[in-house]
């Protein structure tokens, strides 16, 4: 179960309480092109994850050099976050797992299009997108690229992810770092409990 920072954590965190899923956040950041921010010419994740758009970049002929300076950029606050959020853990392996990548909501989903892209290139298993509430239009678009996308509720009226929620407060730092220790410790219970099992049966 992997929530995108900071406000899929709490999420991710009782959906993964309910069904005794491994938690982990996926950091992930968008390379947006300069002067359109939102508008994604790729995404980079750990372990040197890069994926590009090639139809963007190939359009707006956008050279290697600002592509290197953006992904520089964006590669230095996603190495301060890891050690933020993780310290010296380790991450979940996903390679060959079945993921299921979590946020509070999405508008246009291109956060959350960017995470799939650079989580495919890690290989796991099958991907699957889960949030509460979204448009139509943007869970349709992203059944394109994720194995199997669920969401709770799909508005017609969609004017902001907030707006369907009695409290959006914004999550801290310290708060997904407090659900990320309370997650592993409790995992780790759990894996305890069916080894202990597994030896009584044996």
């Amino acid at each position: 179960m992997l929530g995108l920072p900071r406000g899929g954590v709490p999420v991710a965190h009782e959906v993964a309480q309910k069904l005794g899923a491994q938690l982990d956040v996926f950091l992930v950041r968008k390379l947006g092109v300069p002067g359109h921010e939102e508008l994604a010419m790729g995404a980079i994740a750990a372990d040197g994850v890069r994926v590009l758009n090639e139809d963007i970049v190939r359009t707006l002929q956008i050279p290697c050099s600002t592509i290197e300076a953006v992904a520089a950029a964006e590669e230095a606050v996603l190495a301060a976050r890891e050690r933020q959020y993780r310290g010296h853990g380790q991450r979940a392996a996903v390679r060959e797992r079945t993921v299921v990548l979590v946020d509070d909501g999405l508008a246009t989903g291109a956060s959350m299009r960017a995470a799939i892209l650079a989580l495919r290139a890690l290989r796991p298993r099958t991907i699957i997108v889960a949030v509460p509430v979204a448009p139509a239009d943007t869970c349709a678009a992203l059944e394109c690229v994720a194995d199997r996308v669920i969401c709770l509720s799909t508005p017609a009226e969609f004017h902001g992810v907030g707006q369907w929620y009695e409290d959006f407060s914004q999550t801290t730092d310290d708060e997904v770092r407090q659900l990320l220790t309370r997650s592993e410790s409790q995992h780790a219970q759990r894996s305890g409990l069916d080894s202990s099992r597994g030896q009584r049966q044996a």
